[in-house]
């Protein structure tokens, strides 16, 4: 039975796998993309998700929050002034896993994970999500008064 296990321990103490956590995070957030295992890249995915949401809204106490959990200055600047700016508008689901096949030491399953958003070969095809706008209205209407205060200025004189 699985009552109420939500946590994959990766085969570690709970020091231990925060702290791997923290520095696969910041790994991540350093290099955009990085090669583990599934179980890791799944838990990891779990870990820095929510830090890269509350990263969109540049707080203190979110700055701290974040902090308590990856404990690098550099990695928690880096997430609040570049990924944060390039994930704005997204509404979640800010990294993806692609499965790579088994290392050759132990056949163990292997993945990438990575910043959906730094992606190029992925992002190249697809274009900017422009706003829509409305066909009615324009510049007609602003043009049009334009000409009947010529037309008055003429009969006028």
């Amino acid at each position: 039975m699985r009552h109420g296990k939500k946590v994959n321990h990766l085969g570690r103490k709970a020091a231990h796998r925060k702290s791997m956590l923290a520095n696969m995070a910041c790994s991540l957030i350093e290099h955009k993309r990085i090669n583990t295992t599934v179980a890791k890249a799944k838990a990891l995915q779990q870990f820095i998700e929510p830090l890269v949401t509350k990263s969109k809204e540049d707080t203190t106490h979110n700055r701290r929050i974040v902090f308590s959990r990856l404990r690098q200055k550099e990695a928690v600047a880096e997430l609040f002034r570049d990924v944060a700016a390039k994930v704005a508008d997204r509404p979640g689901g800010y990294t993806r896993i692609i499965k790579l096949g088994n290392r050759l030491g132990d056949n163990a399953d292997m993945a990438m994970i990575e910043l959906v958003d730094y992606n190029e070969l992925y992002n190249a095809g697809k274009p900017k999500k422009t706003t829509r706008r409305s066909r009615r209205g324009g510049s007609k209407p602003a043009a049009a008064p334009v000409v009947e205060e010529k037309a008055k200025n003429e009969e006028e004189e």
